[in-house]
């Protein structure tokens, strides 16, 4: 699974596998960025060295060549993030990663809402997102993520898994439940995905994305690290297992 960290330098078209490529038309970028504003999808912004700030696009202002996001203008890491030089965004259009630089970020305090103005991009970059096979279980089954919230150790949470592969998963996270921030890595994650298929792995959560308004919660897109052997055989028959039965069903 690709991550949404971003690439250390500007990929050109080619890189990586060839499953990306760089949008250079102010039109199309206008056109995407305007996707990611109109479905609401959440996205990160980042700093060389920092922490992630979770953002999504406001506004798309052709007249005055800038883009607007939505942050919590208290986040304790906006700050250091608009100081300096270099910036981020990387946001999730279904199957394809989008990335571009985010340049002369300035806040803009507002009596209830404040934005993260920047100017408009002059390229964007598109990468595949995935490189290995997901699975969504089968509508009978009920397969579950047991962990303690990261932040809050009392708190236990059972996240119904929305898709699995060998890389990475993700996990629905119903709106009532403390968010969590992009970048995190969460330790001891209990997977139950079926009655012979239980392992523990660590998480690393890259990115979290808004669904639609009945779904009542958002998506974690996570990375699965630390798989012994057995384990990976046993989530390796769980796909296979499910890829017949959804063909048998067809």
């Amino acid at each position: 699974m690709q991550t949404t960290l971003p690439f250390a330098a500007s990929p050109t078209p080619g890189d990586a596998g060839g499953g990306e490529f760089c949008v250079r038309t102010s039109s199309e970028i206008a056109q995407l960025l305007e996707q990611l504003r109109d479905g609401a999808a959440l996205m990160n912004l980042h700093s060389p060295h920092g922490p992630v700030i979770p953002a999504q696009v406001w506004t798309v202002d052709h007249d005055s060549d800038t883009i607007s996001f939505s942050v919590d203008a208290a986040h304790p890491n906006l700050q250091a993030l608009i100081e300096v030089d270099e910036a981020t965004a990387v946001a999730y259009l279904d199957s394809i990663k989008l990335q571009f630089d985010l340049d002369n970020l300035m806040l803009v305090r507002g009596a209830k809402e404040s934005a993260l103005h920047c100017t408009f991009p002059r390229e964007m970059f598109r990468f595949q997102r995935r490189n290995s096979y997901r699975v969504e279980p089968l509508s009978r089954t009920q397969p579950k993520a047991l962990l303690r919230h990261p932040m809050i150790a009392e708190m236990q949470l059972e996240l119904r898994v929305l898709d699995m592969s060998l890389s990475g998963c993700a996990l629905f996270l119903p709106h009532d439940v403390p968010p969590l921030d992009a970048g995190i890595q969460i330790n001891d994650v209990r997977f139950v995905l079926d009655m012979s298929t239980r392992f523990t792995a660590r998480l690393h959560l890259h990115h979290v994305t808004a669904l639609n308004q009945q779904a009542l919660g958002v998506r974690l897109g996570c990375e699965v690290l630390a798989l012994n052997t057995e384990a990976q055989r046993a989530l390796q028959r769980y796909i296979d297992q499910n890829q017949k039965q959804r063909r048998l069903l067809k």
